[in-house]
């Protein structure tokens, strides 16, 4: 595959989803599980966040009834798994900026592609709940590959996804270690902090007025 100078403009701009598009909380799931638990919700957040069973999930190696029954045996968690579901469905919020940053890319003609460690049911979730999700021509998720970011084998995915690699491809990111890991492929990167400043460079870049 040919890889453009850095001359050109981007030819697609890849977005991760969390912290990015949209803003979570696993607290908020955490402390609406704790009090048909034996955890308090300290102890479901740890397990969510710290342990290894949410990056099973997202990997692809545990389905969401089996990711559900683990942390049901764990948490001795009373509910359903529609009842959590609907508690999970809560965590997140939109990033109104990066939103309305991904619609005037696609004003304006631009691809784009939505780059995500994630799984099965929050992606469930969010695409009912935020349908500007379907608008991207491209998805890519974790769990339906085997693999997460930073590994190299999912950044492959995008590349034939989409037929472009090197400068063709601006992503934005914010953890340091997956923008690393685009960098590396000589994508061009914005490590995402701040709407303001993120957009800021996406117009340096030629992609927006």
């Amino acid at each position: 595959m040919k890889c453009v100078s850095p001359c050109a403009l981007p030819k697609a701009v890849v977005f991760d989803l969390g912290k990015v598009l949209l803003d979570f909380d696993y607290g908020l799931l955490a402390r609406a599980m704790a009090p048909r638990s034996r955890c308090s919700d300290e102890e479901i957040s740890r397990l969510i966040e710290q342990a290894p069973l949410l990056l099973d999930y997202e990997s692809g190696r545990l389905s969401t009834d089996e990711f559900f029954h683990a942390l049901k045996q764990a948490t001795g968690y009373e509910g359903t798994l529609e009842e959590c579901g609907r508690f999970y469905g809560d965590i997140f919020s939109p990033i109104e900026p990066m939103i309305a940053l991904h619609a005037a890319l696609q004003a304006r003609g631009v691809a784009t592609v939505l780059f995500s460690n994630t799984n099965a049911l929050a992606i469930k979730l969010c695409e009912a709940r935020f349908p500007f999700i379907l608008d991207f021509g491209v998805r890519i998720y974790s769990f339906e590959h085997g693999a997460m970011k930073p590994e190299a084998r999912l950044y492959e995915v995008v590349e034939r996804a989409t037929g472009l690699c090197g400068a063709d491809l601006l992503y934005l990111d914010d953890r340091a270690e997956n923008i690393a890991a685009g960098a590396a492929r000589g994508w061009r990167v914005i490590h995402h902090l701040q709407p303001e400043v993120s957009l800021a460079q996406v117009r340096d870049c030629g992609l927006l007025d």
